[in-house]
């Protein structure tokens, strides 16, 4: 028989990318329906690391160019897009630049300044990972570029030296890249997918309510297998 004190606490591993426009919906609708939930169910919440783009070279690439490569769209297909994606940030309170982002970045070492921030203190990787959200997505910056990656650190109140130290060294690369392939290996190959409690997958950038009946079944539930596409 399961207790309402363990059933009620959930451990959810959102395995996303900075890159990623739907990782940052997904993570602002997950957050509502948390605040939802709350009391009644508490989340320890864990950012986990997942490139789109492993191969992307240190100077990044043009956003059309990138987007026109990989899926053939043109220049009014992907402004459509990128207003839908736009309003559907709205909507849950994330704000996209209506201009879009202009390049696509290699994301490796904001993930391994993560990785380190999750070892300090959950509360502030997760205050990490959304101020890299929004410096990509809103204000335009490069998530790959050291000092915004500093100032981001700083912000989430992480120590300034301590994370510059890590972005001018190696540190931190072999357990993100162990966990980038633990999460390949599993069948991990879009963003956002969210694990809850290592056993309920939810793919994809879910509206509040989605996540919400989600969090409310999971919590009371038996071990099972949850699969939202």
């Amino acid at each position: 028989m399961t207790t309402s004190s363990s059933s009620s606490h959930l451990k959810i591993d959102f395995v996303s990318d900075v890159s990623c426009p739907w990782c940052a919906v997904g993570l602002s609708s997950l957050e509502a329906a948390i605040q939802r939930v709350a009391p009644g169910v508490t989340v320890e919440l864990h950012f986990q690391p997942f490139e789109l783009n492993p191969q992307m070279p240190p100077e990044g690439q043009d956003t059309f160019e990138h987007l026109n490569q990989k899926y053939g769209s043109s220049r009014e297909q992907q402004a459509e897009a990128r207003e839908m994606i736009r309003q559907r940030g709205a909507a849950v309170g994330f704000e996209f630049s209506p201009e879009g982002r202009p390049r696509v970045y290699n994301t490796f070492n904001a993930h391994r300044l993560l990785h380190w921030a999750d070892l300090e203190s959950p509360a502030q990787q997760a205050a990490l990972k959304k101020l890299l959200l929004k410096a990509y997505f809103t204000d335009r910056q490069n998530p790959s570029d050291t000092e915004v990656l500093v100032r981001a650190a700083t912000e989430a109140g992480l120590d300034a030296a301590r994370a510059r130290e890590i972005l001018n060294s190696d540190e931190y690369a072999d357990q993100t890249r162990e966990r980038e392939r633990m999460y390949t290996e599993a069948g991990i190959h879009s963003v956002p997918a969210i694990i809850i409690n290592d056993q309920h997958l939810i793919s994809g950038g879910q509206p509040v309510e989605v996540f919400e009946r989600a969090l409310r079944q999971i919590a009371g539930a038996a071990p099972a297998t949850l699969s939202v596409a």
